[in-house]
């Protein structure tokens, strides 16, 4: 099932299971990964989780990771 944007930010992520990069700095400096449902992702700052993620869809999320193979980011 594909999400729109508006369901991904009503969806409950209270009990989400976040994921440091693993090339995250010494200063742990970072950002933090969650899967959604649908392929979706939440994305947070590890130095201020009790702030509002940002959540991508799917396809948000396949066109960022391309962006980083290809040099773009």
């Amino acid at each position: 099932m594909t999400y729109r944007k508006a369901e991904l930010y009503a969806y409950d992520i209270s009990t989400a299971i976040w994921r440091k990069a693993s090339a995250s700095s010494a200063e742990h400096v970072c950002v933090e990964v969650a899967q959604l449902p649908g392929g979706a992702r939440a994305v947070r700052d590890s130095e201020n989780p009790g702030r509002e993620p940002l959540r991508f869809t799917a396809s948000e999320w396949a066109a960022f990771q391309d962006g980083i193979i290809a040099g773009e980011l």
